[in-house]
């Protein structure tokens, strides 16, 4: 075989993993761009003047505020049927009896009682349904994934805006209790927080009790604008005993009676959000998309009236997204610049004594804020990537101009609104629904020398102090030999980096001596030296003169067969390579509802990929070396002979 040949070969080899690896991180690893831009109530989000009921209102943003105060209950892994009562849906039949159907009775209660004060939403959740993926859903309204490409690649920290952003920006005081979670997200955001460790799956009632402690003392001091309260209870009872363990109707009833004291202590400018960030499967386990992990339940609650009709017989399916435009609204701050959700418009329709004609145009002022949000979204986000689709792009911007021109005549021409409003309505949330479904589509589609020789780059992967997680990663390497810093340059800090992340990889797959290594081995095969003619005798008489060593001087013989031992060896390498990182995807893919994959099997799969790629970067560059090696002592041996024949 030739040199181009050989390497031809390998490389496609390689691209044939590159492929694979790329198809199995655009399925599983979902990624998108992340933008740093933030919204101010300075600066509206599209043209035209502001909503007719926020002109003139001390402390008004984009739209006047109707809630002062918000008390926000997340319950990790409320899943909807937890809030369902307990009751038969078959005509003279028993009702169904399970553990936790039924508990959250004051819910039941409520809507019953004040239907226009409260209402009970089937949250729609997106995949990945893991608490921090989840977390970043609730205060970003967009579609967190696992690689966020962005400048907070070494935090777990969101840098995108977000409700607590937006809160604490705004003078709000932010008082949070529950899982430490939110502390790597959202690092001193809180005037006053109560954390405690979410990492004991096995301990249902540490969290939960230390926040009971806490919550209603700082209910009742009313220093507080926004107090968030993070059970655990319910989501480590799942993972430990199944929803169908009598200990989850324990949990369940302890935070019905939760909702109960926080109902009574409420004041007319409070809302209540109880809300879970995810469901469980039927072993209480989540992290994926099946319909049991990705419907949860949301309840709101205020002491004064808000909805103008009552509940409907079957609970409405909202997407989780569209709770964060809904909250910043409703408390007068302006909509998370990347939110792609919808706001729930009958919370801006004025209550049970509003005229329709106020209460559709209140509507339709909030879905006209949210529309031109979202709309500057996916213009600065289509003008820094290209992974949104041009087409749909372009028909989702006429439709928001055909929307926003229709809603300013609706403004200017109050005579023919009444007819007009249900069609602009029904064009703004078209567009809002359409672009959410682009995005969702764009983002969210999951030999024994040589394999010792392989092995030995991950060996010194582990013993030089790196761990395939993201905060192991060794980043004061970047400043080695420049502890002054780089200025303004990032590609050479990343680079360092890199170089010493991946060394090892790099080291064994390309050195020239471990590539020599089999001609090495065969050395110790024997030949048959050539005798000539009429020495047979001779021969006969000194076997152990028969066969000689071959050494590698005899590639000299048979350059081709040194270029296809060159070949098979790398073949050899990239097969064990390839089987590490099948196997990284294959645990990631079978434990995608592992309560750690996002943690330590979906880590562990980066970190292979990427050694991967460098490992067989190293191998392509060792073997062109040996090959260029290899010419040079051609070269030379072939000056040698022509001297010796002068």
């Amino acid at each position: 075989m030739q040199k181009a040949s050989v390497l031809l070969f390998l490389a496609w080899v390689c691209f044939l993993f590159y492929a694979g690896i790329a198809l199995f991180t655009s399925g599983f690893l979902l990624t998108r761009l992340e933008l740093t831009n933030h919204s101010s109530c300075q600066e509206p989000p599209g043209p035209g003047s502001l909503p007719w009921g926020s002109q003139g209102k001390p402390g008004a943003c984009w739209m006047a505020s109707r809630f002062s105060r918000v008390v926000l209950v997340l319950i990790d892994a409320l899943r909807f049927d937890f809030a369902q009562p307990q009751h038969s849906h078959v005509p003279r039949e028993p009702p169904v009896s399970l553990p936790f159907l039924g508990k959250l009775s004051s819910l039941q209660r409520i809507l019953e009682i004040q239907p226009h004060h409260a209402r009970l939403y089937r949250s729609q959740v997106d995949p990945p349904t893991t608490t921090m993926q989840r977390l970043k859903a609730l205060t970003t309204g967009s579609l967190p994934t696992f690689i966020d490409a962005g400048s907070n690649f070494a935090s777990h920290a969101i840098v995108e805006d977000n409700l607590i952003k937006q809160l604490t920006s705004a003078g709000r005081r932010v008082v949070f209790m529950g899982d430490d979670t939110w502390k790597d997200l959202f690092p001193g955001a809180f005037s006053k927080a109560f954390f405690f460790p979410s990492f004991n799956v096995r301990d249902l009632d540490t969290v939960d009790n230390g926040i009971l402690e806490h919550l209603y003392p700082t209910m009742d001091s009313g220093e507080w604008d926004v107090l968030i309260a993070h059970f655990l209870g319910v989501d480590h009872c799942g993972h430990k005993h199944g929803p169908h363990h009598p200990e989850m109707a324990k949990k369940l009833s302890q935070m019905d009676q939760v909702i109960q004291g926080l109902v009574e202590r409420l004041e007319n400018d409070t809302l209540l959000v109880v809300a879970g960030d995810h469901g469980m499967t039927t072993n209480g386990d989540h992290g994926g998309d099946s319909e049991l992990e990705v419907s949860a339940a949301l309840f709101l609650y205020s002491p004064t009236a808000v909805f103008p009709s009552t509940p409907p017989e079957e609970p409405e399916v909202i997407p989780q997204v569209s709770l964060v435009p809904t909250l910043a609204l409703l408390l007068g701050l302006p909509i998370p610049f990347g939110n792609i959700g919808e706001v729930m418009a009958e919370l801006f329709s004025g209550g049970e004594d509003s005229q329709p004609h106020s209460s559709a145009l209140a509507q339709a002022s909030a879905l006209h804020l949210n529309a031109q949000q979202v709309s500057r979204f996916l213009h600065t986000y289509s003008a820094a990537t290209q992974d949104l689709q041009a087409k749909e792009l372009h028909q989702l911007q006429n439709l928001f101009s055909k929307a926003s021109a229709d809603y300013q005549w609706l403004l200017q021409s109050p005579k023919g609104a009444e007819a007009t409003l249900p069609t602009v309505i029904a064009e703004l949330q078209q567009f809002l629904r359409g672009a959410r479904a682009m995005c969702i589509e764009s983002w969210a589609r999951f030999s024994l020398a040589v394999s010792a020789w392989a092995l030995m780059a991950t060996q010194t992967f582990y013993s030089t102090g790196h761990q395939p997680v993201f905060p192991a990663i060794h980043w004061h390497a970047a400043f080695v030999g420049f502890p002054e810093g780089h200025g303004s340059c990032t590609w050479l800090p990343a680079l360092l980096v890199g170089a010493n992340t991946f060394a090892s990889h790099l080291l064994f797959a390309g050195c020239p001596l471990l590539l020599l290594w089999p001609f090495l081995c065969e050395s110790q095969g024997l030949r048959k030296r050539q005798q000539p003619p009429g020495n047979e005798a001779d021969a006969r008489v000194r076997p152990e003169e028969e066969e000689e060593p071959l050494m590698e001087m005899r590639l000299r013989d048979a350059p081709q067969h040194f270029y296809a031992a060159l070949l098979q060896l790398g073949l050899k390498y990239l097969f064990i390579l390839g089987i590490q990182i099948l196997a990284c995807a294959l645990a990631a893919s079978i434990l995608r509802r592992h309560l750690m994959v996002w943690k330590v099997f979906a880590p562990k799969f980066i970190f292979e990929a990427v050694g991967f790629i460098v490992s067989s970067v190293g191998l392509l560059l060792g073997i062109a070396l040996v090959m260029r090696v290899d010419g040079a002592v051609s070269s030379w041996f072939r000056q040698l002979f022509l001297a010796q024949q002068r």
